[in-house]
């Protein structure tokens, strides 16, 4: 049921975000809640693999390359899911930036963040 919730608040953020942001399309709630799964699946299973071969660079960069690993798992999202695009890497940096504060902002209201 937790996973639910969360799903559903990702594909509502994400819906939010793409009316707001330039450069963010989303077909529909349908797409959203697509993309949300995706997004889900890519940093469960593929975002740990990059982050322990990109290692050096982020402790160089004093973690502040894990927001590049962010915005290539939203354009590698656009390439799986059809009817969700975003225009360029520095959309998907700030789209990723926006939709993780506002993730978090929301585990914290529902009381999830302990």
């Amino acid at each position: 049921m937790n996973l639910l919730i969360k799903i559903l608040i990702t594909s509502g953020l994400v819906l939010l975000i793409a009316n707001f942001m330039p450069g963010v399309h989303v077909a529909g709630f349908t797409t959203a809640l697509i993309v949300a799964i995706v997004l889900g699946l890519l940093n469960i299973f593929i975002k740990p693999i990059l982050v322990i071969l990109t290692l050096p660079v982020t402790i160089i960069t004093l973690g502040l390359f894990l927001l590049v690993i962010n915005a290539l798992m939203i354009l590698l999202c656009t390439e799986i899911v059809g009817g969700f695009s975003v225009d360029t890497f520095w959309t998907a940096l700030f789209f990723s930036i926006i939709l993780s504060l506002l993730q978090s902002i929301m585990n914290g209201i529902l009381g999830e963040g302990k």
